[in-house]
């Protein structure tokens, strides 16, 4: 049986070099299914790597733990899209945290295939 759609929170991380010698990269992403799954995984991240960041990157991610992670979890909590930023250096790291609507994948198990689904074959390398 197919589950139903299921509401959520897609959450990435992406670096930026502010010196725009490359492009934004993104690091991870997360599929969380509650607010304090989503903002806990930025949380956890801000913690790890606090030590390692300059002294005004890591007062910005203290900031946001200490007051902006109430206002993040509320605008969750009202299916609004949040973003956390902190600046290390030329490095700009950015948390993103949008609502989703997770649809889930139908199973293949016991399930009819379409017939050009046997017409590929895989390639034998030399």
């Amino acid at each position: 049986m197919l589950k139903p759609p299921q509401w959520g929170y897609w959450c990435e991380c992406w670096t930026e070099d502010l010196t725009e010698q490359w492009g934004p990269a993104l690091l991870a992403s997360f599929d969380a299914y509650s607010a304090p799954q989503a903002d806990r995984w930025v949380s956890v991240a801000l913690r790890t790597i606090s030590p390692a960041l300059d002294a005004d990157a890591s007062d910005e991610a203290w900031e946001w733990l200490y007051e902006g992670r109430i206002a993040t979890r509320r605008a969750l909590l009202r299916a609004e899209p949040c973003t956390v930023s902190v600046t290390h250096a030329k490095t700009r790291i950015t948390w993103t945290i949008r609502p989703v609507l997770f649809l889930p994948l139908a199973h293949r198990q016991a399930a009819e295939l379409p017939a050009c689904a046997y017409d590929f074959k895989p390639r034998q390398t030399d």
